[in-house]
């Protein structure tokens, strides 16, 4: 019962938010905030921590490997499944129904059922997932649906056609100037995400031997401990219940296209993965992960849809607990 304490104390917290801002002591908007303070400040500051105060065997970059797998995989998917659905039904599900919630859920979450070590693999696994959450996913949305950075699909006459209009250039220069546009979209979505730079800047460090000091870890920990509960705030704060039926199955989409993915990614993991069970057990419960929480920043960018994305992300949040309890529980009993 102890182990469900914490996971339950994180959708406390979303509850918590969500209840502050229909009472008017946060307003519509306020989650904006808490969004730059957990992306530029709190969530890097908890990779530090967790680089600082573990050692990160080079090995467990195989995990990275592995995350960037799963969080990639969804998306192509249902990119190509989804090709007569109308575009902004497909950037919804693209943005939602993949990547995964490790850094922000997932650490406090292994921490409590497998210990503090099981933070390492899940560190791992989120780099590789990090390149797709914190950048890649949102670039692969808009660039294969053909959407201009910088306003919402509202904003730029989206109508039920599965992409935006797009001519091909024809000429030399057209298409030199095209691509380097997408260069420069691809790079400002990669290195304009702190965590990711704080990501590869720890990998360089690991693979050039350098540790960092003890005192590194401690002058970082207020941020590591703040991480858990700055994220769930930030849910409940952007979260409303459905308007109506057609956010209803919005999210019922977003989760049944999740579930099947996550217990697929996690049996793979588990059975598959040539490591230890602690570590093969920490990365199953990172497949089982809810919504990334940078999922709710690019839907809000893309479909000006923030609450829907921040009721799927705390239904999935709940979802996740259950599963990841679940398999806990038969990994105890020797059952898988």
């Amino acid at each position: 019962m102890l182990t469900l304490l914490q996971p339950i104390a994180l959708l406390g917290i979303i509850v918590i938010g969500y209840l502050f801002k229909r009472g008017g002591l946060f307003g519509q908007r306020d989650y904006r905030i808490i969004q730059v303070v957990l992306f530029d400040l709190v969530l890097p500051g908890a990779i530090v921590h967790s680089f600082a105060k573990n050692p990160h065997d080079l090995s467990l970059l195989w995990l990275s490997a592995y995350g960037f797998v799963v969080a990639l995989v969804p998306v192509v998917v249902i990119y190509l499944a989804t090709s007569r659905r109308p575009i902004a039904s497909r950037a919804f599900l693209m943005l939602n129904a993949s990547g995964l919630n490790i850094g922000c859920f997932c650490f406090p979450v292994v921490q409590t059922f497998l210990g503090s070590g099981a933070v390492v693999p899940a560190a791992m696994f989120d780099i590789g997932n990090c390149i797709m959450v914190a950048a890649g996913t949102n670039v692969m949305t808009q660039t294969l649906l053909h959407i201009r950075p910088g306003r919402t699909l509202a904003e730029q006459g989206a109508g039920d056609a599965p992409t935006l209009p797009y001519e091909k250039p024809t000429d030399p220069d057209a298409r030199r100037l095209a691509r380097r546009a997408l260069r420069r979209t691809v790079l400002k979505g990669f290195f304009g995400s702190v965590p990711f730079d704080v990501y590869v800047v720890m990998i360089a460090l690991t693979a050039t031997g350098v540790a960092l000091p003890v005192w590194f870890a401690d002058l970082f920990a207020p941020l590591a401990n703040a991480n858990a509960f700055v994220a769930m705030l930030m849910v409940g704060m952007l979260m409303d219940v459905p308007s109506g039926r057609r956010d209803v199955l919005a999210v019922l989409r977003v989760i049944a296209w999740r579930l099947p993915f996550g217990i697929l990614f996690a049996l793979a993991a588990w059975l598959l993965l040539p490591f230890g069970p602690m570590i093969r057990e920490a990365t199953m419960m990172c497949c089982l992960a809810p919504i990334a929480v940078f999922s709710t920043l690019f839907t809000d960018e893309v479909l000006g849809n923030a609450k829907l994305a921040g009721f799927s992300l705390a239904v999935t949040a709940a979802l996740s607990i259950l599963l990841m309890t679940g398999a806990h529980m038969l990994i105890a009993a020797g059952l898988i």
